[in-house]
Formats: C-alpha cells, structure tokens, sequence
C-alpha cells in the first residue's frame, strides 16, 4: 500500500436496526453475488458524518438515521485491476472511515429506487457476518467495523431488552 493520499476518503455505514442488526445491500454491477454496507466518498470541505448520512440518503433512499460512532482509525484497500479506469488513474484504492448508525425509520423507507442506483437488493444480517459477505479485498474494512461496533450494537440489544 501507499501512501494514505493515494486513497479516496469514504465512510462505511453500519446502519443498525432497533434488533442490532446491520443492513448489507447487494451490488447491481456485478453478476455474483457481492454484498457490502453502503459506503461512498468524502468530498472536499464534507465531515465523515455530513457524508454518511449524505451517502445513506444516495445509495438506500433515506437518511433516517442518528450517528451512534466514529470508528477512531481508518482502513484503506486496494482496487483489483479491472475496476473503472478514472477512478485508477487518481487513487488507488479507498481509504474507509466506518461509521454506526442507528435507523430511525421502517424497512419500507428504504428505497434502493435511487436516482443512481448501485444496489439490487438488500437485508439485515448479524454484525459477526459481514466478513463473510465481502468481496475479499474489503474483508479488513469490515472485519475492523465488526471490532469497532460490537460495543454499539451490544448497547442497541441491551436498550431493546
């Protein structure tokens, strides 16, 4: 890997329900199956937060949400070759922030019918699984959230109980 400046800036969201459970949403660009947490750029001059609940608002329809944690270190991946050519030239991989969530709203407030939709489908799955879900070059991003926010969900399940 290089150096940090060679990686755009994104923040992952680990959106939690009031169960604890997290939403994965299945890409529509590949032909396998390929899960993964929303996840999207930073811009320049945006907050990891302001770009969380923007990219929850673009990637699932709804921003019905509240920020629970900041995960206090970042986590970049390389991009295999194949992946879109512009992206390639400017960095070479992601540099993630992940972020958890609570979702304040219902399953049926979130829409994948976005104006550019990147997934096809979606559902809630237990924190511990994600890893397994992941294309393998972001198995450290999510095996570092599953770290991170064992804590958060643990605090969700408890104010549930």
């Amino acid at each position: 890997m290089g150096s940090k400046s060679a990686y755009r800036p994104c923040a992952a969201m680990a959106l939690f329900n009031k169960a604890g459970k997290v939403l994965v949403a299945e890409r529509n660009d590949r032909t396998e199956a390929a899960w993964q947490l929303p996840q999207g750029g930073i811009d320049e001059g945006e907050t990891v937060e302001q770009a969380a609940l923007r990219e929850l608002e673009e990637e699932i329809g709804t921003s019905d949400a509240e920020i629970l944690a900041i995960a206090d270190e970042t986590v970049c991946y390389d991009w295999p070759t194949g992946n879109p050519v512009g992206r390639r030239k400017k960095w070479r991989g992601q540099r993630i922030t992940p972020v958890a969530l609570q979702f304040s709203g219902d399953d049926q407030d979130i829409d994948l019918d976005t104006e550019h939709p990147e997934f096809r489908d979606w559902r809630w799955i237990a924190l511990e699984a994600i890893p397994e879900l992941i294309v393998p070059f972001k198995k450290p991003v999510y095996e570092y959230a599953v770290r991170a926010f064992l804590p958060v969900r643990d605090q969700i399940r408890q104010e549930k109980a």
